[in-house]
């Protein structure tokens, strides 16, 4: 009897050591992204959302409220430093690997299956390192992944009320940024191509969800009722506009998912996420069916709209964890599906191998991030790209008491987010132009500024008098110096610093003003 309890205990723990081996990845690996979160210092869109942390307001121009209140979230904690602002984003990554594991688990109970998908997230660069980088891509990956999650319960349960944390969760995700919309397809796919669409489009609980959905997006459409559907137009205007094809740019969108996905494991997973779609479509397999269109729609709208423009580096962040979970399960059904012990050992192999080489990468990105004395890539680096600014700060502080000067002025709003981040708000510093960034934020101390001699601090050449943003600013300036922005002995960018007098910004000119708009250099 004993020994057959040995056997047994034996067994179990033969059967659950890979899943130790993974959660003991997932927090080697925290602890790297904590340190990275820690050391360095923030990239200048991060410290625009840690500016937007510091209001009130229901939503921006640029992206939804989420962002903002993430970072809010870890600098109550841990102050307005670097590891504070990207705090939240080390714990969404967690949250989310922990869904994707329930939802791979729960589909196969394989647990092969299920450390496979978690094992992904950590061996690709847009989460082993970048779920640190504050950012709206950060909160929108928790919650789209949060709402598959709560339709898979639902196709595994039945239950009607699991539609209503998925609205839930969708209508937070909206509140994250609004590339959610390109889920619509797959949630649609979801309740009308499996047998049940009946019995869904004539329950409350599908349509229910879609109001709670829309009723937590409504900070977002009341803040642009308010303001002449600014943030609206603005995305509008970005999906829209119209460029000559370019193969330039396409090139550019597929080697940055090899890149940023992994160079064996983007094949794998896009392997296995047609896989999956077959499969899904042809039994009607409603999870199939969620998570493989939740990856093929968007994928294929990104890569056309890549022959025409420049695809940013995070836009497709959001669909990668439903493909790893659309990977891993179809690993764990190609046996039942007839597929032969070759080909299915092969697969498995391909997985291991995509894992294995992505998890060093990502090892050796943080690490030469971290304490690697040389530049290898340049001024193309996309992190060394905006390092580097403690010396302009340092010059700056210089030249505000060489001056007296008791403000700062900028036309740039990743300058003037940097500024106030590493000052630490000490010194009033407003961004004179695209003022639409800004509607509702709270007014500086403006007995500091009418009437006070400034700083211009600008990047060459935004200083440029012949640039018509200086036709409508009166303000008289005056070269002080010029500061190199240096990252590991590589020079990325000069700026200068003025004397400006002689002018008072205004801080809500009209919509038809040149210093509202965000387009300018023009």
């Amino acid at each position: 009897m004993t020994m057959a309890l040995q056997d047994s205990f034996r067994g179990g723990a033969e059967k659950f050591r890979p899943l130790l081996g993974v959660i003991a990845l997932a927090v080697a690996m925290t602890v790297l992204r904590g340190a990275y979160a820690g050391l360095t210092d923030l990239r200048t869109d991060e410290a625009y959302y840690w500016t937007w942390s510091k209001e009130n307001v229901l939503s921006f121009l640029d992206h939804p409220p989420m962002v903002a209140w993430f970072v809010r979230f870890g600098t109550a904690i841990f102050g307005d430093t670097s590891f504070g602002a990207r705090f939240a984003g080390l714990l969404a990554m967690l949250v989310t690997e922990a869904l994707l594991a329930d939802i791979v688990w729960r589909v196969t109970r394989d647990v092969r299956a299920t450390i496979t998908a978690v094992a992904m997230m950590e061996a690709s660069l847009y989460f082993g390192m970048l779920m640190t980088k504050v950012g709206p891509d950060v909160p929108l990956v928790l919650f789209v992944t949060a709402m598959a999650w709560a339709l898979v319960r639902l196709a595994e349960s039945g239950n009607a009320r699991w539609w209503l944390a998925a609205g839930a969760f969708a209508g937070l995700a909206a509140l994250s940024k609004f590339t959610v919309a390109l889920l619509l397809p797959a949630i649609a796919a979801f309740l009308l191509v499996p047998a049940w669409r009946g019995r869904w489009l004539r329950s409350p609980y599908p349509w229910a969800a879609a109001v709670i959905a829309m009723a937590l997006f409504t900070p977002v459409v009341v803040w642009n009722m308010q303001h002449d559907w600014a943030s609206f137009r603005f995305q509008a205007v970005r999906a829209t506009e119209q460029h000559p094809w370019m193969l330039r740019t396409l090139g550019e969108f597929i080697g940055m998912q090899f890149g940023l996905v992994g160079f064996v494991l983007l094949p794998v997973v896009l392997t296995g996420v047609v896989l999956t779609a077959w499969r899904g479509y042809r039994k009607r397999d409603p999870v199939a069916i969620l998570l493989s269109t939740a990856v093929l729609v968007p994928f294929v709208y990104f890569l056309w709209k890549s022959l025409s423009l420049r695809v940013g580096d995070t836009w497709p962040t959001f669909i990668w964890p439903f493909g790893f979970a659309a990977c891993a399960i179809n690993l764990a059904s190609m046996p039942r599906d007839g597929w032969s012990a070759a080909f299915v050992a092969t697969s498995w192999r391909w997985a291991r191998v995509a894992i294995v080489c992505g998890v060093a990468f990502v090892v050796v990105v943080i690490f030469y991030y971290l304490i690697a004395p040389f530049n290898l890539i340049g001024r193309t680096d996309p992190v060394g790209g905006e390092a580097g600014y403690r010396p302009l700060i340092e010059r700056t502080e210089a030249e505000l008491q060489k001056t007296g000067a008791t403000w700062i002025a900028t036309t740039d709003y990743r300058t003037c987010a940097m500024l106030r981040f590493l000052l630490h708000n000490r010194v009033p510093v407003v961004q004179i132009n695209e003022r639409g960034r800004y509607q509702g934020f709270r007014a500086p101390d403006m007995s500091r500024i009418a009437g006070h001699v400034g700083l211009y601090v600008a990047r060459e050449p935004e200083n440029n008098p012949a640039i018509a943003l200086w036709k409508s600013i009166p303000a008289k300036r005056e070269p002080l110096e010029h500061v190199d922005r240096v990252w590991r002995g590589v020079l990325m960018d000069t700026y200068a610093i003025e004397k400006f007098s002689g002018w008072t910004p205004e801080l809500s000119p009209p919509p038809d003003s040149p210093l509202f708009g965000w387009r300018w250099l023009a």
